[in-house]
C-alpha cells in the first residue's frame, strides 16, 4: 500500500498592490488650493471702497482707478504668463505671482496716500495675479492631462469661485469688525501659506517625477525652455487682429467683464451698502453668487457641445442685461426673496460666456485658439477695469450707481448683438 500523499500547502495569497494615484491628481489638487488661497485678492476690492472713502477720504473714482488698473493688468498679463511659465517653470511663476500678491496686499496697511494704493494693489497684487490667470490652470491640465483634461479644466476654472465663496464672508466680517486693515494682512497671509505647497509639491512637468502624462499610453519627455513663447503670443495677435471674429469675441467680452468683475463683484457691496443692507449681508450675497456661477459654467459647457455657440452668447448677454435693469428696483436695506432671486439667476450667468467663447476662437483659430482666447480675456479684464473706475466716478457725481446699473444693461444688449453678428466659419 502506498503511503498517504500529504495535502497540498496553500499557496500563499499574493499580495493586492493597492495602485496610487496618478501624481497628477496632487498637482490638480494643489493647483486647486493655490487658486483658492490667491482668490483673496479678488474678494477684497470691494469691501475696500466705503471704509478707505471715509478713512482717507479719497473718492471712489480714486479707488476704481486703483481697482481698474489691477484687472487692466490681470488681463494684459495674462497672455505672456504661459510664455514665463515655458521659460522658467510652473513652480518658479507661481510662488513668485503668490509672493508679489502678497507683498503688495500687506505693504497696503503702511499706505498714506491714494497713488501707493494703485501702485500696491493696482500695479503688485495686478501683476502677481495675472501671472496666475488662466494660463496657469490651461498649462498644469495641459502638461499633466492627456484624460479627464475638461474636467480638471472646469474644476480648476470653479476653483476662483469656490475661493470667492470661503474669502467673502470672512472678509467683510473683518471690515465690519476689526477695520479693513486686518482683512489685508489676511489676504497676504492666505496667499503666502500656499508659497510652501506649491514648491514642495507642485512640478513643472509630469517628466521631473519619471511618468507620463495621466491618461497618455508613452512617455513625453520634457521640452527644452521656450524662449519664442512671447513673440508666438504677439504673432497670434497680430494675426487675430485682421478677422472681423476676434473684434466681435474681444467686444463681447470687455462687456463680459465690465458687467461682471468690474461692476458687480467691485460695485455691488458699495451699492447695496448704500441702500442700507450691512456690508456682511451685501458680501454673502456674492458669495452665493459664486456658488451658483459653478453651476452655470458646468452647465454652459454640456450646452456649448449641443447648441449653437453665437445664440448661447447672445441668450446669456441678453438675460444678464435684463437682470441688471431690474437690480436698482431690487437694492433695499435688508434680503428679500426677489433679490435672492436676481442672485441666482445673475450668479448662473457669471461665467457661462466662457465655455461659448473658448469654443468658438478654438473653431476660428485652431491651434492658436487658446492664446487667441488669452488675448480675448485681456479685452475682458481692460472692460472691467474701465467700469471699475467708471461706476466710481459715476458714484461720486450722481450719489447713486443707478446710472450704471442701466448703463450696462444696455452694454448687454448690444453683446447679444455682436454675438449674433459672428458668422459661422465655413467648413475648409
Amino acid at each position: 500500500m502506498s503511503p498517504p500523499v500529504p495535502p497540498l500547502a496553500a499557496p500563499e495569497p499574493t499580495p493586492v498592490r493597492r495602485r496610487r494615484p496618478h501624481r497628477a491628481w496632487s498637482v490638480a489638487a494643489v493647483a486647486f488650493l493655490t487658486i483658492i488661497g490667491a482668490a483673496g485678492f479678488a474678494s477684497l476690492p470691494g469691501l475696500l471702497i466705503d471704509p478707505l472713502h471715509a478713512e482717507f477720504h479719497w473718492s471712489r473714482g480714486t479707488i476704481g482707478f486703483a481697482v481698474s488698473v489691477n484687472l487692466a493688468l490681470y488681463g494684459l498679463t495674462a497672455p505672456f504668463a504661459a510664455a514665463l511659465m515655458d521659460r522658467f517653470g510652473i513652480r518658479r511663476v507661481v510662488a513668485a505671482a503668490l509672493t508679489v500678491i502678497a507683498v503688495g496686499a500687506g505693504l497696503t496697511v503702511f499706505m498714506t496716500a491714494s497713488w501707493q494704493l494703485v501702485l500696491l494693489w493696482g500695479v503688485l497684487v495686478g501683476l502677481g495675479s495675472g501671472s496666475m490667470a488662466l494660463a496657469f490652470a490651461a498649462t498644469v491640465t495641459g502638461r499633466w492631462f492627456v484624460a479627464r483634461r475638461g474636467l480638471v479644466t472646469g474644476i480648476l476654472t470653479a476653483a476662483g469661485a469656490s475661493g470667492q465663496l470661503v474669502f467673502l464672508p470672512l472678509l467683510s466680517w473683518i471690515v465690519d469688525r476689526h477695520d479693513w486693515r486686518p482683512a489685508a494682512v489676511t489676504v497676504a497671509l492666505a496667499a503666502l501659506a500656499v508659497v510652501p505647497l506649491v514648491w514642495l509639491l507642485l512640478r513643472d512637468h509630469p517628466a521631473d517625477v519619471g511618468l507620463a502624462p495621466y491618461g497618455a499610453t508613452e512617455f513625453v519627455p520634457k521640452p527644452p525652455p521656450q524662449r519664442g513663447a512671447a513673440r508666438r503670443a504677439l504673432g497670434a495677435l497680430r494675426s487675430a487682429a485682421g478677422t472681423g471674429p476676434f473684434w466681435l469675441l474681444a467686444g463681447t467680452f470687455a462687456i463680459c467683464g465690465a458687467t461682471t468683475n468690474g461692476l458687480v463683484k467691485t460695485h455691488f457691496v458699495p451699492a447695496a451698502h448704500d441702500h442700507g443692507m450691512p456690508m456682511t449681508a451685501a458680501a454673502s450675497l456674492l458669495a452665493v453668487i459664486g456658488f451658483f456661477d459653478i453651476v452655470g459654467t458646468v452647465a454652459s459647457g454640456w450646452f456649448t457641445d449641443r447648441f449653437d455657440t453665437r445664440r448661447l452668447l447672445a441668450v446669456y448677454y441678453g438675460l444678464r442685461g435684463v437682470s441688471l435693469m431690474f437690480l436698482p428696483l431690487l437694492l433695499a436695506d435688508t434680503v428679500h426673496p426677489p433679490m435672492v432671486f436676481f442672485i441666482v439667476f445673475y450668479g448662473l450667468d457669471w461665467v457661462a460666456t466662457v465655455p461659448p467663447t473658448i469654443a468658438l476662437c478654438r473653431e476660428y483659430y485652431g491651434e492658436d485658439g487658446a492664446i487667441v482666447f488669452g488675448w480675448v480675456l485681456a479685452a475682458h479684464q481692460v472692460g472691467a477695469a474701465v467700469i471699475a473706475f467708471l461706476g466710481g466716478l459715476a458714484r461720486d457725481a450722481f450719489g447713486t450707481y443707478d446710472p450704471v446699473w442701466y448703463a450696462s444693461g444696455a452694454l448687454c444688449a448690444v453683446a447679444a448683438l455682436m454675438a449674433l453678428v459672428i458668422r459661422r466659419r465655413r467648413a475648409a
